[in-house]
């Protein structure tokens, strides 16, 4: 086993056999010690953080597996907090795919002279480089093919992808009477036919979750989904 990347929320090993293997961390984004999903750095440190973002992580992609939509995901070892995954190349240096239901967070940063905070989104999808130094800017279908990072039938591919999982992940916090506001993921080839799936995880960490207007923590979000 030989680490081969040390990232935000989680380490990556490789391992013998060609899989690899991500050691999830407590460590969450954020700002000022604010937890927030859209942040581009580690804000802070939340003790079980990563076994629940894990035990959520397993819960979607086994059901996401089910549905017969390509994923990564192998197996997860809730106890060592590691979780073993297919190779997959990602798109560029990495790409991060938010689906949005609600204006919050960075769209209503960037839209406010338009939107309402708050006001309904049809699932929107948009894409951002994952560029830390450039706090991860968001790139269009056309400069996305233009740059050799995304062909054009990839994005549809990538698209419909993102807006069918944001719809099961919507519907499964339903049950709970609980409300998805946005939701981010990453894609990555995989396979010899260069596959679109699914890759990293889906936990509170990576989505703005609220019951009855109030928004949920992410060790709060996992308890509530699968209790």
């Amino acid at each position: 086993m030989k680490l081969i990347y040390q990232g935000k929320t989680k380490d990556v090993y490789q391992l013998e056999d060609g899989n690899y293997m991500l050691k999830f961390k407590d460590d969450v984004t954020g700002v000022d010690g604010v937890f927030d999903p859209g942040a581009n750095s580690v804000g802070l440190t939340i003790e079980g953080a990563g076994r629940s973002g894990l035990k959520l992580t397993k819960y979607f992609f086994e059901l996401l597996n089910e549905k017969g939509i390509p994923t990564h995901y192998i197996n997860a070892d809730i106890e060592n907090v590691t979780m073993t995954v297919k190779p997959a190349e990602v798109f560029g240096k990495g790409l991060e795919v938010i689906c949005r239901y609600r204006a919050v967070g960075s769209f209503f940063r960037r839209y406010g002279l338009y939107a309402e905070e708050g006001q309904p989104l049809d699932a929107f999808v948009e894409v951002t480089i994952k560029d830390d130094k450039r706090e991860d800017p968001t790139i269009s279908e056309d400069a996305l093919d233009m740059l050799g990072i995304l062909s054009k039938a990839e994005y549809k591919v990538l698209k419909e992808l993102t807006q069918k999982i944001a719809g099961i992940v919507k519907n499964e916090l339903a049950k709970k009477q609980i409300e998805l506001y946005d939701i981010k993921f990453e894609f990555g080839r995989a396979g010899e036919n260069k596959e679109i799936v699914l890759i990293d995880e889906i936990s509170g960490g990576n989505m703005r979750a609220y019951k009855d207007g109030k928004y949920i923590e992410p060790l709060e979000l996992e308890k509530l989904i699968l209790q």
